[in-house]
């Protein structure tokens, strides 16, 4: 048997003494962020928010709910639950959201919003680095997080809806609820703008009317804003969210097989079935950051 060239013999000894290749790291994941938000008060947007992050929680996912009405939030009461510590805190830099998040379901958790403070623009420079600081640690600490913003056009809705993957908007058949659903809309195609805008019509009569009221408002916003807002469904009118309400507990949980429940299921199916991996894009966090730029 010949023997191994000196220079071939040394470069075996190489690759046996060589450690061992990395295995490729894949990207991390980030969640999906989903604003939910309304042109005006009263048309039930935080009650959909509510019952929609407990039904995509339900469907496996890991969802994060988070009160983002900052001067009113109100999350805590349809959950009946009183936190101790909530996004004042975090401002204030006394604590961490991780140290502020409630356990809500397996798979669900809430972050308390901050009744009383100041519109996100006219925080502070230190409180609103705080806050966006945290809120980019939420990234990769769930599969879809959903933010219930305030109701009409300030600021506050305007930045979390321009950062998120999807706006949900929230209207009634109402023509006063349509007509600020469609004041909502114009304003957020013209701001930085997001991904997509999809529309929820609640408290519709049958699902005849809810078709009716997206194909009016779609049409409207296709022809003067240039802009296709897709349908996400409807809750029908159902005297079960009232008493859910009056109780404070979610009616998805009290009332599982009532109308509004059906349709709220079938909600969080259709949003769970968009789901993409968002690893590729810029995160919520950077985008948020880029609104204040």
């Amino acid at each position: 048997m010949s023997a191994i060239p000196l220079d071939q013999a040394s470069r075996l000894r190489a690759l046996m003494n060589a450690p061992p290749p990395r295995p490729a790291i894949a990207p991390r994941r980030r969640a999906r962020v989903l604003a939910i938000a309304s042109g005006k008060g009263g048309v039930g947007k935080t009650n959909i928010a509510v019952n929609l992050s407990i039904a995509l929680a339900r469907r496996g996912r890991r969802v994060l709910l988070v009160d983002a009405d900052i001067g009113t939030a109100n999350v805590d009461v349809l959950f009946n639950i009183k936190s101790r510590f909530d996004l004042s805190h975090v401002l204030r830099r006394q604590k961490r959201l991780d140290e502020i998040t409630v356990k809500i379901d397996p798979g669900l958790r809430f972050i308390p919003g901050a009744s009383g403070l100041a519109d996100i623009t006219d925080l502070s420079r230190d409180h609103r680095a705080a806050l966006l600081d945290e809120l980019s640690r939420l990234e990769t600490q769930c599969d879809m997080l959903l933010l219930d913003c305030g109701a009409g056009i300030s600021q506050n809705v305007l930045a979390f809806a321009s950062a998120a993957d999807e706006t949900l908007v929230i209207t009634t058949p109402e023509p006063t609820a349509l007509t600020d659903a469609y004041a909502l809309i114009k304003v957020l195609s013209q701001s930085t703008g997001t991904s997509l805008i999809s529309l929820v019509v609640n408290q519709a009569d049958s699902p005849r009317e809810a078709r009716a009221v997206h194909e009016r408002l779609a049409a409207t916003a296709e022809r003067f804003l240039g802009l296709r807002i897709a349908a996400a469904g409807q809750v029908l009118r159902d005297p079960c969210v009232g008493l859910s309400v009056r109780a404070r507990a979610p009616f998805i949980r009290q009332y599982p097989r009532c109308p509004a429940a059906t349709c709220v299921a079938a909600l969080a199916e259709r949003v769970d079935r968009r789901d993409s991996d968002p690893s590729d894009s810029p995160g919520f966090f950077n985008r948020l950051i880029s609104f204040f730029n």
